[in-house]
């Protein structure tokens, strides 16, 4: 990839610039917690977007996009906004650069990624955290990681239309190779935890489909949750979110939320733990009860929350059934990715198993993506 980004930035620009890349991320555990002001644990992997970047001394930033084929230039006023989508998540770096009073030079650049398109695997996070480090790097701004991470959270906010939480920028820029990041997303602490499972791939498994109610379910889930810590905290005033209550404050409630608010509730409040426990076991290098706990979240993902659809059960039931360690969706639900912790002397086995029987009852085929944890954001 990185011979590819060169040769097309020298016969598009002449002398070469730097190079930058960032990190997609996967979420080994806590899904639907941000919101919720609990616990998210992602990591950034060894896919991304890769960039050569190089001042070329005018207002102006003139980019290719190596996998759309596509060339976009832009001047960096606020009314400069591009017609297309995908150089706005540059120019919105740019504009919330100069926003934090950073100095924005017009740049060269070209880029490529390996990130899975729509596999939930935050490609746009990975190009926004490149740019915000790039930018921040060549124009000496002295930025920290936490703003880099805001400025791409900003961007999609008012440039992508898109209300995310901070995660996805977060793991890209403060990606640590064989390392999980424990976020807080009340307070925004962190705390690294190694991840290094011998023995064990960790595997992706892209079911290739996503139903259209992802979008409304997602804010019914969020109202739900808003409703019973409002009504826990009538008796609890010091809870601000979910992730603020024990089990047993939901339950004083019962009778005076729906059965439906109630449910998601109890899905959020055993996440939040889980990811405790998940933190736990690895620092005892247990495995096997990171992978207990995966499977526990799938089931509370499915049955409770209510974000599957059959394509992930399917494949969440084939790995149980095939003693992969652990196995749930990833990410908002309704569609793309499970993520697999699976033992080296089952990979073969189950890899060929869940291609064919997936094959066989849903009619098309699923990706696979072996992930390794890896760095976030830097110069190379």
């Amino acid at each position: 990839m990185k011979e590819k980004v060169h040769s097309k930035f020298v016969s598009l620009f002449g002398e070469g610039g730097v190079f930058y890349a960032a990190a997609g991320r996967i979420n080994l555990i806590g899904e639907h917690t941000d919101y919720n002001g609990g616990y998210v644990f992602p990591g950034a992997i060894d896919k991304g977007i890769l960039a050569e970047i190089k001042p070329n001394g005018t207002d102006k930033v003139r980019l290719f996009a190596i996998d759309r084929d596509e060339y976009v230039e832009f001047e960096l006023a606020e009314d400069n906004l591009p017609s297309q989508h995908w150089p706005r998540y540059i120019f919105g770096v740019c504009r919330e650069t100069i926003k934090r009073g950073g100095k924005v030079q017009g740049f060269d650049a070209v880029f490529a990624g390996d990130v899975p398109l729509g596999a939930g695997l935050s490609s746009s996070a990975a190009l926004e955290s490149c740019f915000a480090y790039a930018i921040n790097d060549m124009n000496a701004n002295g930025l920290d990681l936490f703003e880099l991470a805001r400025i791409g959270q900003s961007t999609e906010h008012n440039y992508c239309g898109v209300k995310c939480g901070i995660m996805d920028q977060f793991a890209s820029c403060f990606g640590k190779a064989g390392h999980l990041i424990r976020l807080n997303c009340k307070t925004l602490e962190y705390q690294y935890f190694p991840f290094d499972p011998k023995g064990y791939k960790v595997v992706l498994l892209d079911t290739c489909v996503k139903h259209l109610l992802a979008d409304s379910a997602y804010n019914k889930r969020r109202e739900s949750c808003e409703r019973a810590a409002a009504e826990i905290k009538k008796n609890h005033p010091e809870v601000d979110f979910l992730s603020d209550c024990k089990r047993v404050w939901l339950d004083e409630v019962r009778g005076k939320i729906s059965e439906e608010d109630f449910i998601r509730a109890e899905y959020v409040i055993g996440e939040v733990q889980r990811v405790l426990d998940v933190c736990d076991a690895l620092e005892r290098g247990d495995y096997e009860t990171v992978g207990e706990m995966m499977y526990q979240t799938h089931f509370g993902l499915s049955r409770l929350y209510e974000v599957s659809c059959p394509e992930l059960d399917f494949l969440a039931k084939l790995a149980r059934k095939m003693e992969v360690t652990g196995s749930r969706v990833m990410g908002g639900g309704f569609g793309g990715c499970t993520i697999n912790l699976v033992k080296d002397e089952l990979y073969d086995g189950f890899i060929a198993a869940a291609k064919e029987q997936f094959r066989e009852k849903f009619g098309h085929d699923l990706k696979v993506y072996d992930v390794v944890i890896s760095d976030g954001a830097r110069k190379l």
